[in-house]
């Protein structure tokens, strides 16, 4: 019998982004693409693994009000720690067209003006294709990377033995007022803002799709009423414990403190956690 080779996780970060709706606080859901080989239908937070340009000088130079030595003891990482944040900015702008960026006047950039709308819609289906990274668009227009608008507060490793394995740190931040959400119609296919209440209801009823990180994020900030006091309160946490689930002989994905976790082996389910 051959040994189970164990993939190394690829390192990845997702954002969810909040802001205040009429009935309280409301949360970014993205719909996969329901042709997707990753999870299809399932509603997720804007992510993806990082990559060389998030980690490049040039990103780094253009960071506001967080530096690589800030960013990496947060994450209790030696180095690098600071490409988390601008690979989760990044995938804020490909997936839902939302860019947190300080605009030459201090304030995080607004989207509003037709030419605007247009240009800064390029400039994400270039990101998105590859054809430039988010550095050189952000320095062209004279912005800042708002990396200190994103609170580090949950991290979680996909199982041992899964196809797909990913190291993913989840940040929360206040979405852009002055900019509005837009799936890409390619890894995702509608939005919704969404109390993270009623979305696990819809879960549990059985109409909206999530994985067990999204469910459990959601879980955390159901008690809140504002986005002011969530981001307070994940700002007040001391340490960010590293969660890797386990899958029980009957398939289940048991957690930390679950019964039959330290027996459970990490193999099975696919995926990426977000």
């Amino acid at each position: 019998m051959n040994a189970m080779v164990e993939m190394i996780p690829v390192p990845s970060a997702t954002v969810t982004l909040v802001r205040d709706g009429r009935h309280g606080l409301e949360v970014l859901m993205m719909q996969r693409n329901l042709q997707s080989v990753f999870v299809p239908g399932n509603y997720v937070f804007p992510g993806g693994a990082v990559d060389e340009q998030d980690a490049a000088p040039e990103a780094s130079e253009l960071c506001a009000g967080l530096d690589d030595a800030q960013a990496s003891a947060a994450l209790g990482v030696a180095s690098g720690g600071l490409a988390y944040w601008v690979a989760a900015i990044r995938e804020s702008f490909e997936e839902a067209g939302l860019l947190l960026a300080y605009a030459p006047g201090g304030g995080i950039v607004e989207l509003i003006r037709d030419d605007m709308v247009e240009r800064f819609s390029a400039h994400r289906r270039a990101v998105d294709e590859g054809g430039r990274s988010l550095a050189a668009i952000v320095r062209e227009e004279g912005l800042r990377i708002a990396v200190d608008q994103l609170v580090y507060f949950s991290h979680w490793i996909t199982p041992v033995g899964a196809p797909r394995r990913y190291d993913t740190r989840f940040f929360v931040a206040e979405a852009p007022p002055a900019q509005a959400p837009l799936h890409d119609n390619r890894e995702t296919i509608s939005h919704v803002w969404i109390h993270p209440a009623a979305a696990l209801d819809r879960h549990r009823a059985g109409g909206f799709k999530l994985r067990l990180p999204t469910e459990r994020t959601l879980e955390q900030f159901a008690s809140f009423d504002h986005a002011a006091s969530l981001l307070t309160a994940m700002r007040a946490q001391r340490s960010v414990p590293a969660i890797l689930p386990r899958i029980g002989k009957d398939g289940r994905r048991l957690l930390p403190g679950d019964a039959g976790y330290e027996e459970a082996v990490g193999v099975g389910g696919t995926g990426k956690w977000q």
